[in-house]
């Protein structure tokens, strides 16, 4: 039953990391065989890890340096932190404005709940589920009506699969994914030449209604957007074309239910 789950990024590090069962790692190890990509990041990834080992193997060997035993490092501590207990409180009123405007740029700029976010997000699990050959589906395409009630109930919003067949792209099926913003709505479609296309559409926190842009990840591109508080992200190779128009037909589709 291990081998039968879907290989996730938590599973991709742990094998690195030889954290794995025998029956996960061999399931890993068959995935990454057919999924190039994956096997090139990770083996990008061992390779990073061997040179910084390599980098830091002669100060790992070396003694500790008196200077920097235990006992000293601790007395210098606390006689500097009584020196400066009382300089410490002036500055802590002062740091107290700085950080009032620092949150408040955080808040501004930080990219994990928009359009930005869901991008990424479609991509990630573009790679978990639609490059999966066995079994990429929840439900498959035959049983459309309980995967579109199933997922407008826990998304809280109607969502259906769009029909792609005029674009080339036959209706695999969908499934539920996770994702750090909650639950989101994924549709797996294949194109003449098996290339596999994957519509995910999710609620939306920030960036409520945002037109359409497209962006590239290695050779996958997506275009992403939302509206009426409701985010949508085309996801493909690049290699299987232009992606706009895909795109357009869906946010079409769905603009329309």
């Amino acid at each position: 039953m291990t081998g039968d789950r879907p290989i996730s990024e938590d599973d991709l590090h742990a094998f690195l990391d030889g954290m794995l069962d025998p029956a996960r790692r061999d399931a890993v190890e068959r995935y990454l065989d057919t999924h190039p990509q994956a096997a090139a990041r990770i083996a990008t990834y061992r390779t990073q890890g061997d040179a910084l080992r390599a980098a830091l193997a002669p100060i790992a060997d070396q003694p500790t340096p008196p200077e920097f035993a235990l006992r000293p490092l601790v007395e210098r501590r606390r006689r500097r932190f009584a020196r400066h207990r009382q300089i410490a409180a002036a500055i802590g009123i002062l740091c107290l404005g700085g950080m009032t405007g620092w949150f408040g740029h955080q808040a501004l700029t930080l990219p994990s709940h928009g359009v930005h976010a869901l991008a990424q997000e479609a991509v990630d699990n573009y790679e978990v589920y639609a490059a999966d050959l066995r079994r990429p589906v929840e439900l498959p395409s035959d049983q459309t009506a309980a995967l579109a009630y199933w997922v407008s109930e826990r998304l809280g919003a109607p969502v259906e699969p769009p029909d792609l067949r005029a674009a080339g792209y036959r209706f695999l099926g969908g499934r539920l994914v996770t994702t750090p913003n909650g639950p989101a709505a994924m549709f797996i479609y294949e194109g003449p030449a098996a290339d596999r296309l994957a519509v995910m559409a999710r609620p939306m926190t920030i960036d409520k209604n945002r037109a359409m842009s497209e962006r590239a990840f290695g050779a996958l591109q997506g275009v992403t957007w939302s509206r009426d508080g409701l985010g949508f992200s085309v996801v493909a190779p690049r290699a299987s074309g232009r992606l706009a128009p895909v795109a357009a037909e869906v946010q079409r589709q769905t603009a329309s239910a």
